[in-house]
Parts: C-alpha cells; structure tokens; sequence
C-alpha cells in the first residue's frame, strides 16, 4: 500500500465506528481512480442538524480525497418507511411530502458537499422501472429468517408486534440502490449496519464486487446522553441563526467538545492532536471550543457572521465574566420540561424556589447571557445552558430524562 494510499486511509477511518472490510477497501484505492462514495437519506425530516452532518461531512472528506459522492434520496423507500431502531412500524410519507422534503434536503446538502463531486440520485429513477416479477426475484434473494436477524425486526417478532411484509423489503430495496449505482463504499450510521450488509450480498448476487462499508457513530445531542434529535430539543441546526449556532456550542461540555471536533470539524488531524495537547499541558479548552465554533458558523453562514457571532457572544458574557472551574449540573426530569425557579434550586444556585422567584423578579438571573424575567418559564428536557445567578454564581446545566 502506497504512503499516499495510507494517508488516505486514516482519513477515512477517522471518527467511523466500523470499516468492513479494510483489505478490500486498500484494493480499491490501489486503482488509483475515484471511489463511487453512496450515502441514503429517506426524506422524512428535511430540516438537518449537526448530527445527520456526521455522513455529510465524511462524504466531504472523501470528496477532498478525490472520490465521487452519491447523494441518494430515498424517494421510493420514503414512501415504504424505514423501522430502524423502532419497535414500531413507521408511517410511510405520501408522494408530494417526499418532493418537498427531497427538495429541502437538495438546497441544504451542498452548504457542506462539493457541487461538482456531487451526484444527487433518486432511487426512484431505476425502482419504478421494475416490476412486480422483478420485486419477488429480489424478495426471492433472502429468507424471513434472514430478515429476523435484524435486530429491531427480531425484537418485534419475539414482542409479538406486528411487522408488515412491506417492511423486509425496505433492506432489500436499500441494498439494490447499491446495485444500480455500482457503489464502491457506502456510508451509514450505526444503526443501517444490516441494511448496508444487504447492498454488499445483493451486489455479489449480481455478479458486482461487493462495495465497503463505514458506519458512523449517532452524535451525541447539547445534553451529551441522548442522540441528537429535534424531538428530544437537544439539536442544533444547520439553519439556525450564526449566534444561535455559536451559543449552543459553547455551552457543550469541554469533554463532548472533543466528540463533535472528532466527527464535525475539518480541521487535519494533526492540527487536532495539537489542540488536544496544548489543553494537557494547560491550555483553556474554551479557546479551542471557540475555534471550533466559528469553524461550524462559517461553514453554514459566513466567516464574517462568525466573527460577529463571537463578539456577540463575548459581550453578552463580558469578556472572562465566566469562571474557568464553573460547574456541571445534570439534572433529570420525568416531565416535558423543568421550572427555571427548581432549576435554580436544583442546580444549587439558590437555597430556595422563594429565592429563586425572588432573583428572577430582581433581574438577577441570566440563561446563556440573557436576562430572565418570566418566573413561569420552563426549559424542555435535552438543553444545556449556562445559568447565572447574581454576579458570582455560574453553572452549566443540563436538563436529561
């Protein structure tokens, strides 16, 4: 293997969960040409956050090694709807909620991808020229015990929940896609490994070398437990304001920050094993948080957006107003949400939610900087904010389940 070939190939590895199967994919690169790069998206959720960027921004590393990217929009499975990680079957999307997703997804993706190494596809194109001969030949390829080894599957039969027919052939229909785009690396998270597997024993069915897989770890949300998500409100946006975005990521921990530089930021890894350093040796991990967060506005707005973003962020906190040894609450929850007077007597900030009550009718209680006033107000489950009480009190707190 080529010095070049293995430079490559740590490129690819880093941040992934799993590479199958590392032999084949050094043949592949020994061809000396570009890798047909294939990732999926069903468009059942058009708004991205940092944590479906996980795949984007691997393809990206990819494309900046010189590979071709397969952008796939499941217009087709959209409509089956994929149960992964679910106990339940999912309501499958009707045609013109699978357009405009699709559209929504196609504007978005390119604020990370390279244009011109981008190949956006619709599963669409090839599925809807087979017919139902040609669905029971590619049903006839695999078995329902097979299908039962999956393991949401597996978990439903033995629950003696219901799974629709329809549902083993979303795998299948996922692992033909890799067929008809002659796919040479297809990338997913953790939870796709069996419906990736299903593209490499299809593609050997039809005579093709089968592609490689890479999954990619399910990035952790604000709250640093939960998998990102707008539903559990732990997210960040792609679309969110330059100071929405630069806020939230200031106020993850300095141990998550290390997770998103890993998976999110383009920045070498040698320039990363640098920073990592430089905090081991004394340095303030909130000069490398901030680096990172202007690297993320940029990339979604602007370097000039990210420069405003940070002096706005160090005015509203006043220039080293926060402690350095500030603590870390996490607090849990059963309800949709928590009261910022027991949040404050929660986190231990006040002795009392009387005292609490008191400080918020005083102006003397601020989330992320800002001043709060609404006594009734409630944060939702999966936020982290920074909380400040008086002039000397501080904590970062997280509301969990």
């Amino acid at each position: 293997m080529t010095t070049q070939n293995s430079e490559q190939l740590e490129v690819i590895k880093r941040g992934c969960s799993e590479l199958l199967v590392e032999e084949e994919l050094e043949q592949k690169l020994a061809l000396n040409r570009p890798l047909r790069i294939k990732a999926g998206f069903d468009p059942t959720a058009p708004d991205l956050h940092l944590g479906h960027t996980v795949l984007l921004n691997k393809m990206r590393q990819l494309q900046d090694l010189g590979h071709h990217a397969l952008f796939l929009i499941g217009d087709f499975t959209g409509m089956i709807g994929d149960p992964s990680g679910k106990n339940t079957t999912r309501p499958p999307l009707t045609r013109e909620q699978v357009v405009e997703n699709a559209q929504s997804y196609a504007n978005q993706v390119f604020r990370i991808l390279r244009p011109e190494q981008t190949e956006v596809v619709f599963n669409s194109t090839w599925m809807d020229t087979l017919n139902a001969a040609d669905l029971i030949k590619l049903a006839a390829t695999h078995t329902v015990a097979r299908m039962l080894e999956r393991d949401d599957f597996g978990k439903r039969y033995r629950s003696n929940k219901a799974i629709a027919i329809h549902e083993f052939l979303y795998p299948l229909i996922q692992g033909y896609d890799s067929v008809a785009l002659k796919a040479d690396i297809e990338l997913g998270g953790t939870d796709q490994k069996f419906n990736l597997l299903m593209g490499r024993e299809l593609q050997k069915h039809f005579g093709q070398l089968p592609q490689c897989i890479l999954t990619m770890p399910l990035l952790e949300g604000l709250d640093g437990v939960n998998k990102m998500s707008k539903s559990a409100g732990n997210y960040i946006g792609i679309t969110e304001s330059p100071g929405n975005i630069f806020g939230k990521l200031m106020s993850i921990s300095d141990e998550l920050m290390w997770r998103y530089i890993e998976l999110l930021s383009f920045e070498p890894l040698n320039i990363i094993r640098q920073w990592q350093q430089d905090v081991r040796n004394g340095g303030n991990p909130r000069d490398i948080k901030v680096t990172f967060a202007r690297e993320i506005v940029t990339r979604f707005h602007s370097r000039k957006d990210a420069e405003i973003a940070l002096a706005d962020f160090e005015a509203r906190f006043k220039r080293g107003a926060l402690p350095e040894d500030m603590p870390e609450k996490m607090l849990y929850v059963e309800k949709e949400g928590l009261a910022i007077a027991q949040l404050l007597k929660q986190a231990g900030l006040t002795a009392s939610t009387t005292e609490a009550l008191r400080m918020i009718e005083q102006g003397g209680v601020k989330l992320n900087g800002e001043r709060i006033s609404d006594k009734t107000f409630s944060l939702p489950r999966g936020q982290t904010v920074i909380v400040q009480v008086g002039k000397r009190k501080f904590a970062r707190v997280t509301i969990s389940e």
